[in-house]
């Protein structure tokens, strides 16, 4: 199954329209670096229908260059992730890297974007804050806000809208779990929460009887920071142990590939809140637009009703490297210099809104609040409660506050420490 999803992923790839390229010109090659095993495939198999949709409403060509691409597909850990990386570039012969989907391969990606200066990465989706916070490689281009910056407004919302001053966390115990996390836990411990115990699980997990059983009563909510089928399992098992206690859901809890899932979760994710890059409902011409291209570009049965997480990050991504492209028209000499700065200046009108660089080459965006309802069709789906625009990498603090917080893990947010100013 996977053999065959992988092939018709790199033949529609290798298939996209370039005629109006000229005869004898090289072809730009985009390596397309995306997890398509493990708990993210089926984002990870949006993500390549999206870079394939950016691509059409260009006929793959810029500036009298043909575009191909060839997939490179990961499981999410960072050593397969540098491994096809290196395949991409030393065999493959790609000019420009778009990838990857999950936050430790981010984290890879920009200490193997410094061993190749002269070739530009764009991420995909991957959200951990190091990825450009912590050394950034200047060949590394993340045009999606981080994962604390996708948590950022949650916390405040459900302290001042929802009343829930005390909860209980369960996130995915790596990079992007603590990422998303510490966005959601800084805004929350500062709007006056307080974080009563915490729960990591590694990426994988099937069986969550164990921690449904040490959940404690006297709290408000539980703070949900898990995604793909590593959530379908939580909410399937939390639903059938008969609990009932309110969920406030990670940017990756809440997305397409959880909403469509199969069995009774629904259940238990009907009025959830939680915060991200998008809105489904979001009236925005340009969102909207987006969603029917994606709508009519694919038979239904074979995408998201609405694109997911995964896929707007790789068509974000994709249309940076269009617009720096067409801004050189094509040209990637000399180490691709021109088009690293054309990407540096690069302010990005997107589906979500527009996109600016920080000197980090860091997204600074907008913040979508959303809560989980029943659709007039029966099946779940989210509507727009709010929204926090050019939210920045430090959170509206400056580089000396955020940095005294410290780097996401474990233990970071210290709800007391922040809350005293510490």
């Amino acid at each position: 199954m996977r053999k065959t999803m992988l092939a018709a992923f790199s033949a529609i790839a290798m298939m996209l329209p370039g005629a109006a390229a000229a005869q004898g010109t090289p072809p730009i090659r985009i390596g397309i670096l995306v997890a398509l095993e493990g708990a993210f495939a089926a984002g990870g198999a949006d993500g390549v229908r999206n870079v394939e949709l950016a691509l059409k409403q260009i006929n793959a060509t810029v500036g009298g260059r043909r575009i191909e691409t060839v997939v490179a597909p990961t499981d999410t850990r960072p050593d397969t992730t540098v491994r096809m990386a290196r395949k991409l570039i030393e065999q493959d012969k790609v000019d420009i890297i778009i990838g990857p989907l999950s936050g430790s391969e981010g984290i890879a990606m920009r200490d193997f974007a410094k061993t190749i200066p002269g070739n530009v990465v764009i991420n995909g989706i991957s959200g951990a804050l190091e990825t450009t916070w912590v050394d950034p490689a200047p060949n590394f281009y993340r045009f999606n806000l981080d994962g604390a910056q996708w948590g950022y407004g949650l916390g405040s919302y459900v302290v001042k809208q929802k009343n829930w001053r005390r909860v209980v966390t369960i996130a995915a115990d790596y990079s992007f779990g603590y990422t998303n996390f510490m966005g959601f836990a800084v805004d929350y411990c500062k709007a006056g929460g307080d974080i009563v115990q915490r729960f990591w699980q590694p990426l994988g997990q099937s069986d969550f009887g164990a921690i449904i059983a040490q959940l404690p009563d006297n709290i408000d909510a539980i703070y949900l920071g898990l995604g793909g089928t590593d959530a379908i399992n939580f909410l399937n098992q939390y639903q059938q142990a008969g609990e009932r206690t309110r969920l406030i859901g990670g940017t990756i809890m809440a997305d397409q590939t959880v909403l469509t899932a199969r069995g009774r979760a629904k259940e238990v994710l009907t009025g959830t809140p939680t915060s991200g890059p998008f809105a489904i409902d979001n009236p925005d011409p340009a969102w909207q637009t987006y969603v029917k291209l994606y709508q009519d570009a694919f038979p239904a049965n074979q995408r998201f009703p609405t694109p997911s997480l995964f896929g707007l990050g790789y068509y974000v991504a994709t249309l940076a490297a269009i617009r720096g492209l067409e801004a050189v028209g094509g040209d990637l000499g000399n180490g691709q210099a021109r088009f690293k700065e054309a990407l540096n200046k690069l302010q990005l009108d997107s589906p979500i809104g527009r996109i600016t660089l920080n000197e980090n080459r860091q997204a600074t965006g907008t913040v979508f609040i959303t809560e989980v309802v029943e659709g007039s069709d029966g099946n779940l789906t989210s509507k727009m409660v709010g929204r926090t625009d050019n939210v920045t990498q430090t959170l509206g603090m400056t580089a000396e506050q955020y940095r005294a917080i410290g780097l996401p893990s474990r233990n970071v947010v210290d709800c007391a420490r922040l809350r005293a100013g510490g």
